[in-house]
């Protein structure tokens, strides 16, 4: 386990890069283009960066990130 001490802004500037990249990864999700493989993988990264979001984040800002859906459980056409 590592430990981090966060300025302020520095807090600031992960919180905003963590937002963009749960958000991009939402919209990936979405993209029927993408192969099960990759998104199964973009599923764990997600997993991850939710899980650091959460830690600095209120509970009403990481309520917009939660997924409503699993991977397994989307139908493919």
């Amino acid at each position: 386990m590592l430990g981090f001490l966060f300025n302020t802004k520095e807090v600031q500037e992960l919180e905003y890069l963590l937002k963009r990249e749960l958000e991009e990864m939402l919209l990936d999700f979405s993209d029927k283009r993408i192969d099960y493989l990759v998104k199964r993988a973009m599923e764990e990264r997600y997993s991850i960066m939710f899980r650091m979001y959460a830690r600095i984040a209120s509970p009403n800002e990481l309520s917009k990130y939660v997924r409503r859906r699993k991977l397994g459980e989307e139908h493919f056409t």
